[in-house]
C-alpha cells in the first residue's frame, strides 16, 4: 500500500463500498454523535467523511487534534444509509470507517478558520495566506485560473501561434506607469526596469520573422491598486501578428476569448462572434465610458435641441456655447419624486451640484397625468413630450440630464446610467457581453503638462499614417487602436503598429520627443524597423480579469494566488523590505531617507 494514500478525499464512490482505503489530508470538521466522531477529510481534490468508533485505538487523542492538521487513515469504506446520504458531496453516498490513524503535522491554533468561510479582514487572510488559500471558494478560483490558462493555451497553439518567452530584465520605456527598477551590479549607476509589458519584444520577433506569438507574460507595473488592477505585478495572454490589417486581429482572437468564456462560464450566455465594434467617440455618447458594459440596455442621448433658447436658464445659457450640450440618461421605471431625490442626492455625494431629472407619472385613477420636476415646469408640456418621444419613454418613466463640456462630464454621466440602471434592476445577470472600442484618438492634451501626448500606445499606427501627421491637428487623428471589453471590465489594449521610422519620428516629434530621444530610448526597435518590417498588431488580454469574471468576483484578489495588498506589499513575505549595508554597497547604491514634513 502507498505511504500516504490509495485514493484522494474526492475520489470515493458506491462502488468502492467494502474496500480497504488510505487516505491523507486535513482535518476539514469534527463532529461527534452518540459516542461516534465524524471527522471530514479534506484534500486538493474534495472532502470524505471519517467515522471514527471509541474502539478505534487512539480514539481520544484523534479527537483532540485540532482542525487543519494532517493525518493518515486507514480503513474501510462502507456505504451510508439512504437518510445520512449527502446529495451536495460527489463523496456523499459513502465513509470510511476508520481502523487507524496517524498524525502527519498538527496544526496550532488557526489564526483565522477555513471551515464556513466567514468574511475576514483581508489583512490577516493576506498575511496567512496558505490558510486562505485552504478556503473551498479561493481554492477554486486557483484551480479556475489554471485551466483558463491552459484553455487559452491550447486555443492559441491551435489558431497557428507559437509560444516564445521574452525578457523580464530590459530597458525603461514609457509604456504609461512607473517602471520597477533594479540596479546592476556589474555596471555601476545603471538600472535594468521590470517590462511593464513584452511590448517592443514581440514587435521585435515579428520583424525576426516570425508570424503569430503569443505568450502568457508577467507585465510589471508601479502603479496604485484597484479592484481590478493589482499591484505590482500581473499576467496578460500577450499577443502579435505579422501582416495583419485590424479585422484580422480581431478574427484571431473572438474565437479564443468566446471559446474559453463559454468553456468556464458555467451555462451562462456569451456574445457570439463578431463582437461589435463600437467607436470610441460613440461609446463616450452613449454609454459614457469608452468600457461599456452593455448588459446594462440604457444608452444616453444628445437632447440639447429641447432646451436651446427654452424656458430652463441653466441649460440655455450652457448651449450658448457651441461645445456644450446636454445629455440625457433615460431611466424606465424609475418615474417617482422618491426615486429622482436619490439620484440627485447620489449626484451630489460624487461632488456634482445636482442631477437634473423629469419624471411622467400616473394620476390617481392611473391616467397619465404629465411630466413633473423643476424642469419640466420651466420647458412646458411640449418640450418634455418631444423628450420622451426621443427616448423612448412612458408614464412611469423618468430622465436625467448632464450638461456642459461633454469632455469634461461624460465619466459622470456613465456612472450615473451605470447607477440608474443597477437601482433599477435593468442589468442583465447571466451574461457575457463583449464589444471592440475602436477609432481611438491618437493623441490627447495632457492638462499636467500643458502638451499634446499619447492617449494610448505610442507604437500605434496613426489612421492617414504620415499625411495625417503633417496635415491634421493632432488631436483630430485617429489610431489603428482598440480595446475589448466584457460586462464593462476592459480586458485588453491593442493596435496595429507604427512599423516606419518616418511615420514613428514624426508622431513621437507631436509628442514632445526629438528625434535624438526616440533614437536613443527606442534604439533597438527603430533601427530594427530600417531592416525591413511587416506590418503587423497585436493586443494583449488580461490573464487575472478573464478570471476574476469567469469567477464571479469583483476583487481581482480573489484570483491570484499570492498578491499584494492595496499598498503593493506581500504581508505574508514581508515584501518590500529594507537589505542589508552590503547589498547596497555592492549595488553602488545608498538610502536617502523620505524627508520628513
Amino acid at each position: 500500500m502507498h505511504a500516504y494514500r490509495t485514493h484522494t478525499a474526492g475520489a470515493l464512490r458506491a462502488s468502492d463500498t467494502g474496500s480497504t482505503v488510505r487516505l491523507s489530508g486535513w482535518i476539514h470538521r469534527r463532529r461527534d454523535h452518540g459516542g461516534l466522531a465524524f471527522i471530514d477529510l479534506r484534500d486538493h481534490y474534495g472532502l470524505t467523511q471519517l467515522v471514527i468508533s471509541p474502539e478505534t485505538p487512539g480514539f481520544d487523542d484523534l479527537t483532540r487534534v485540532r482542525a487543519e492538521s494532517v493525518i493518515r487513515i486507514d480503513g474501510e469504506v462502507m456505504a451510508r444509509s439512504p437518510e445520512t446520504i449527502n446529495a451536495n458531496l460527489p463523496t456523499g453516498e459513502v465513509e470510511v470507517r476508520v481502523r487507524s490513524f496517524e498524525v502527519l503535522s498538527e496544526a496550532a491554533e488557526l489564526p483565522l478558520p477555513v471551515f464556513g468561510e466567514p468574511d475576514y479582514p483581508e489583512e490577516i487572510r493576506l498575511k496567512h495566506r496558505y490558510l486562505d488559500l485552504r478556503r473551498d471558494t479561493l481554492h477554486k478560483n486557483i484551480v479556475l485560473r489554471s485551466k483558463v490558462i491552459d484553455g487559452l493555451r491550447k486555443r492559441m497553439v491551435a489558431g497557428g501561434f507559437t509560444e516564445f518567452q521574452t525578457p523580464i530584465l530590459t530597458a525603461s520605456s514609457p509604456e504609461g506607469a512607473r517602471d520597477y527598477l533594479v540596479p546592476s551590479r556589474i555596471h555601476p549607476g545603471q538600472f535594468y526596469a521590470l517590462p511593464q509589458a513584452p511590448q517592443q519584444f514581440k514587435q521585435l520577433l515579428m520583424v525576426s520573422g516570425f508570424d503569430r506569438y503569443f505568450q502568457i507574460a508577467p507585465c510589471f507595473r508601479d502603479e496604485d491598486a484597484r479592484a481590478d488592477r493589482s499591484p505590482g505585478e500581473f499576467y496578460q495572454l500577450d499577443v502579435e501578428m505579422s501582416f495583419v490589417t485590424q479585422e484580422d486581429v480581431f478574427a484571431a482572437i473572438e474565437p479564443v476569448l468566446h471559446g474559453v468564456f463559454e468553456e468556464f462560464s458555467g451555462g451562462n450566455a456569451v456574445t457570439p462572434y463578431p463582437f461589435p465594434r463600437i467607436p470610441f467617440a460613440e461609446a463616450v455618447s452613449k454609454y459614457g465610458s469608452d468600457k461599456p458594459d452593455l448588459r446594462n440596455p440604457l444608452v444616453m442621448q444628445d437632447v440639447s435641441d429641447h432646451f436651446r433658447g427654452g424656458g430652463f436658464g441653466l441649460f440655455a445659457r450652457m448651449l450658448e456655447d457651441k461645445k456644450n450640450a446636454i445629455w440625457a440618461i433615460p431611466a424606465p421605471g424609475g418615474g417617482s419624486r422618491a426615486f429622482c431625490d436619490k439620484m440627485n442626492s447620489w449626484a451630489q455625494s460624487e461632488g456634482q451640484p445636482g442631477l437634473g431629472y423629469i419624471f411622467w407619472r400616473a394620476g390617481e385613477d392611473g391616467a397619465e397625468e404629465g411630466a413633473a420636476g423643476p424642469i419640466a415646469k420651466n420647458i412646458g408640456p411640449d418640450a418634455t413630450a418631444a423628450i420622451a418621444a426621443q427616448l423612448g419613454l412612458k408614464t412611469g418613466d423618468a430622465a436625467f440630464f448632464v450638461g456642459g463640456d461633454p469632455k469634461s462630464f461624460y465619466k459622470f454621466a456613465g456612472s450615473a446610467r451605470t447607477k440608474v440602471g443597477t437601482d433599477l434592476e435593468l442589468i442583465a445577470q447571466g451574461e457575457f457581453r463583449f464589444c471592440w472600442i475602436v477609432d481611438f484618438p491618437m493623441y490627447e492634451w495632457s492638462e499636467e503638462e500643458k502638451k499634446v501626448d499619447f492617449s494610448h500606445n505610442p507604437f500605434s499606427m496613426p489612421q492617414g499614417e504620415l499625411e495625417a501627421l503633417n496635415t491634421m491637428d493632432p488631436l483630430d487623428i485617429l489610431a489603428y487602436q482598440y480595446d475589448i471589453v466584457c460586462n464593462g471590465v476592459e480586458l485588453s489594449s491593442g493596435a496595429i503598429r507604427n512599423h516606419k521610422p518616418e511615420i514613428m519620428l514624426k508622431a513621437f516629434e507631436i509628442a514632445g520627443y526629438t528625434q535624438a530621444e526616440v533614437e536613443d530610448r527606442f534604439a533597438g526597435m527603430i533601427n530594427a524597423f530600417r531592416f525591413g518590417a511587416p506590418p503587423h498588431g497585436g493586443l494583449a488580454p488580461g490573464v487575472d480579469r478573464i478570471v476574476m469574471l469567469l469567477a464571479r468576483t469583483d476583487n481581482i484578489r480573489e484570483v491570484i494566488a499570492f498578491p499584494f495588498n492595496q499598498q503593493a506589499q506581500d504581508l505574508m513575505m514581508n515584501a518590500p523590505a529594507e537589505v542589508s549595508e552590503r547589498q547596497l554597497k555592492e549595488l553602488h547604491l545608498r538610502v536617502v531617507p523620505p524627508l520628513k514634513v
